[in-house]
């Protein structure tokens, strides 16, 4: 599965002093922004489920655990999954049969479902902070989903830091701009007539460890990344969000939207990784990729199934041994045309072409490492494929000259490239940064030894302060602009299941929690269960206090988000009508998926503010406020809780107040600091009824097998994780809410599958 599944992170941004969580109530919107989408259809208002039953005379039970623990693993979770998520399964279900306008809608009515359950609370986006760089805006794809974000060659990098004024001033252009080529040559003329010089080398830091360098084998972004600038897809988004021809330069849909037939570019090269050929891209290499990715699809398949994602015609039938390779909808035509079958129409299937999941494969170089196919009736290994870059074909703008763990990896401009023209980064390197220096992607942006860097806690208290040489404005003043938001979602996720107290990465030690008798794992997994429990954590979160420690106290709202689908997402082409709690509502063309998720919350009853009308100047956003944070709202959940756990006897007080395990990297002051804010306004808010215990870590890979690189859900060794996120694979809302139906790869956050 190719998934946005993202860790935070946190141990790039530092802080100074830990700032005391908010007052009461939610404080006021700021600002943030992103984009839209999609046709009519009516309501018969017969489609929304029947709202469960309440327990006959308000009794509570909580789940059988018995029951539960009898059961064989994936059985225990399904049943945990409908006592948590049931509700949003039934609407989910529902949302992904309608189509068009009818469709978007749905999907926000269900999410409303998934955020009721409490059992994730959305926190964040990336970017909404201070930063200062070479690097011009809107010179690399910002589309919001697949991998293209990460194919820098079209990048454009100045010798000089880009003021704010002028940052400003080529986004404008970049605006006003017909098209990509038109962007381009007027930031250039604008760079030069302004005294900036253009550099021919991008060097970025990166926080992640790459594990492989197979992209179809892995489903984390953190390997995917580094691979990306090494091949090409069959198409690619333009830094307009314009979809191109790439290794394809055309295709055609069949009349009934299942037939996709695409013209493969000819005279590709595929090289190794000192450049010398080793073929010509075909057709073929999307049928051996399709094999592989058949022997991988617990990391990619999901977004070729019929219940997750596009339906690629055969595939589900094929992993049930029910059909052959023969009948898998991937074929090569010829050479040069290639053909996708989709068992039913699925519009969004050209959104998904750029991401790793379709990426080609040399079929000859991958034998040559001693790579197999159980599709040709052998037995799978994928021999020493993907292993270093010296393992893997080239047939992108990059070839991966130098890479060494933990400290850099060099990219130099393939010479055989198709489109070298196009490549105005003749080198890029990542280089390695974990964070333990929290000045130190400051001082090496103003040296000039990295493009630029986003200001942390630390850094931007001395950028307010400390001028460039001969100037009379401050760092911050002359060349802080804010950077823009992306379609990653960050969250807390409550572990419903967990089974792990211990992690142990590359034979170090572990962590162990301080709950350590079964009386008080039991009393914890009963709270984390329970709805108004879960709730009741999320709203006494301050989401701000929380990513002051990250960003500072002046942008902390900046970059909050309030729901798992940014609500800006999707917006509705026609009016709709649908049924919102037995009212057949109607909401006009235009409107945002989060207005409708906001709908559905209010009506019911759910004290949450997910969609502001005025935020991005009066755009209508659902970033840039703390819209769950309430320590009233939050007590009043609690007390709830209480009630139904007092009826399974679970005691609730300061006297014998619940503890939950809250793991932060012990090597970064920002996570310390922003895990003593979870700490602190948690159990302030819930009068000490709640305990939160950090767990601290002191190794980077320890703190990734705890909450992050961990296997079976119920492995993950937390009650409640900050610390990974989801970005979409592609233009639908499908995209987001698949990752958490029941079975799918994110509910491993919640100790599940």
């Amino acid at each position: 599965m190719m998934k946005k599944f993202l860790s935070l992170a946190l141990a790039l941004v530092m802080v100074l002093s830990l700032v005391a969580c908010g007052g009461n109530n939610n404080p006021p919107a700021a600002d943030d922004n992103k984009n839209p989408d999609t046709p009519p259809v009516e309501d018969n208002n017969t489609d929304a489920p029947e709202t469960p039953d309440e327990p006959e005379d308000g009794v509570y039970t909580g789940p059988d655990w018995e029951a539960i623990n009898a059961m064989d693993y994936e059985d225990a979770c399904d049943t945990i999954y409908d006592f948590v998520l049931g509700e949003f399964g039934e609407y989910y279900a529902i949302a992904k049969e309608a189509s068009g306008d009818e469709r978007i809608a749905k999907m926000a009515i269900a999410e409303a479902k998934f955020l009721e359950s409490g059992i994730f609370l959305p926190i964040q986006t990336q970017g909404g902070n201070y930063a200062m760089s070479r690097v011009v805006p809107r010179t690399s794809p910002t589309v919001l989903w697949g991998m293209d974000e990460y194919r820098y060659y079209t990048t454009i990098v100045a010798n000089e830091l880009i003021t704010v004024e002028d940052n400003n001033a080529l986004k404008a252009l970049w605006a006003e701009a017909e098209d990509a080529a038109a962007y381009f040559e007027a930031a250039k003329a604008y760079l030069a007539e302004h005294g900036y010089t253009l550099a021919d080398t991008y060097v970025q830091t990166n926080p992640y460890n790459v594990n492989i360098w197979d992209t179809i084998a892995t489903s984390y972004t953190s390997d995917a990344m580094f691979i990306a600038g090494t091949y090409d897809n069959l198409m690619e988004y333009d830094i307009k969000g314009i979809q191109q021809p790439c290794l394809a330069t055309s295709y055609e849909v069949s009349a009934d939207g299942t037939v996709y037939t695409f013209h493969i570019r000819e005279g590709v090269k595929w090289v190794d990784q000192q450049g010398s050929e080793i073929g010509e891209v075909t057709a073929d290499d999307w049928v051996a990729s399709m094999e592989h990715l058949l022997d991988n699809t617990d990391a990619l398949g999901y977004l070729l199934t019929v219940d997750e994602g596009c339906g690629l015609k055969n595939f589900d039938a094929y992993l049930a041994g029910e059909a052959t390779f023969e009948d898998v909808g991937v074929k090569a035509i010829d050479d040069y045309t290639l053909e996708y079958t989709l068992e039913a129409p699925f519009p969004a299937f050209p959104t998904m072409l750029g991401y790793s999941i379709f990426a080609p494969m040399n079929r000859a170089f991958y034998r040559s490492q001693g790579g197999t196919f159980s599709a040709e009736g052998e037995e799978y290994t994928a021999g020493d494929y993907g292993k270093t870059p010296a393992n893997i074909a080239y047939c992108g703008p990059y070839l991966i000259t130098a890479h060494t763990a933990q400290n850099t990896t060099r990219y130099e401009a393939n010479p055989t490239y198709w489109n070298a023209d196009a490549v105005t980064m003749k080198t890029m390197v990542y280089s390695y940064n974990d964070g333990s220096d929290p000045m130190r992607s400051y001082n090496e942006a103003k040296a000039g030894t990295i493009a630029g860097a986003g200001f942390n806690a630390s850094s931007l208290e001395v950028a307010k302060t400390e001028k460039p040489e001969g100037q009379d404005k401050t760092y911050l003043e002359l060349y802080g602009y804010v950077s823009r938001g992306t379609g990653t979602t960050f969250g807390g996720w409550k572990n419903v299941n967990r089974a792990s107290w211990n992690n142990f990465a590359n034979d170090s030690i572990g962590v162990s929690s301080k709950r350590d008798n079964a009386e008080e794992i039991a009393r914890t997994r009963d709270a984390m269960v329970n709805q108004h429990f879960r709730l009741a954590l999320g709203m006494a979160f301050d989401k701000g206090s929380y990513n002051a420690q990250i960003v500072g106290e002046e942008l902390k709202y900046n970059r909050l988000r309030n729901s798992y689908v940014p609500g800006t997402f999707q917006y509705l082409a026609e009016d709709v009508t649908v049924d919102i709690n037995g009212t057949a509502t109607t909401f006009p063309g235009g409107t945002s998926s989060g207005e409708i998720l906001q709908a559905q919350l209010d009506a019911d009853g759910v004290p949450a503010k997910v969609w502001d009308p005025q935020g991005d100047g009066g755009a209508g956003s659902g970033d840039g406020f703390d819209g769950w944070y309430n320590v009233d709202n939050a007590k009043a959940e609690l007390e709830l809780a209480i009630a139904e756990l007092a009826q399974i006897n679970v005691e609730v007080s300061a006297e014998k107040p619940i503890h939950i395990d809250y793991p932060f990297e012990a090597y970064s002051d920002t996570a310390r600091n922003a895990a003593n804010v979870v700490k602190q306004c948690i159990e302030g808010a819930l009068d000490s009824k709640v305990i939160v215990d950090l767990v601290p870590f002191d190794k980077a890979e320890d703190y990734e097998a705890s909450c992050y690189r961990f296997g079976a859900g119920n492995e993950g060794n937390y009650d409640l994780s900050t610390n990974s996120g989801w970005g979409p694979d592609y233009g639908d809302a499908q995209s987001y809410l698949d990752t958490v139906q029941s079975g799918a790869y994110m509910c491993k956050n919640f100790g599940l599958y």
